[in-house]
């Protein structure tokens, strides 16, 4: 019937939330770039989303959800957390803070939870795409039902 549909740990974790979603994979695509991924899914480039690991002048660590064509502001991403300053982490720190490789890092399975903020251009959308966990696939989900399970709130978080 065709190829065997692989489980992330992000997928199991909204199975058992029992959490609709759409699994998606650009594997064979050889897709790098958000905006590469969203065309090879055949996606809007906008409503596939990135996710972004930071930490505050204070040692907290946040996680943004930005689409995958913007740029975070850094400023907004501060004001959003109520921080002075945020900076991006390094891409060795990610997966010893998150069980994350670049690339295939997901709002969702973290070891531990951080609090998240998503772009609010995310409510414009039925359903938004961010990583399963693993490089090659993508989830598709309704913001809410994303919302309901993280806990993130909105914000605007883009560079204009």
């Amino acid at each position: 019937m065709g190829v065997k549909q692989e489980k992330t740990n992000v997928m199991r974790l909204l199975d058992a939330a029992g959490i609709e979603y759409e699994p998606r994979t650009y594997v064979s695509s050889g897709a790098v770039s958000g905006v590469d991924v969203a065309k090879a899914l055949g996606e809007d480039p906008d409503s596939v989303f990135k996710t972004l690991v930071t930490e505050s002048k204070s040692g907290g660590h946040y996680v943004f959800v930005i689409p995958a064509s913007a740029e975070l502001d850094l400023k907004k991403a501060a004001h959003a957390s109520g921080e002075k300053a945020i900076t991006m982490i390094h891409q060795k720190e990610l997966l010893p803070l998150t069980g994350y490789i670049h690339g295939g890092c997901s709002p969702i399975g973290m070891k531990k939870p951080f609090p998240t903020f998503v772009d609010e251009t995310a409510q414009l959308f039925d359903r938004i795409y961010f990583s399963a966990g693993k490089i090659g696939w993508q989830i598709g989900v309704s913001p809410e039902d994303a919302r309901r399970y993280i806990g993130f709130e909105y914000a605007d978080l883009t560079e204009e």
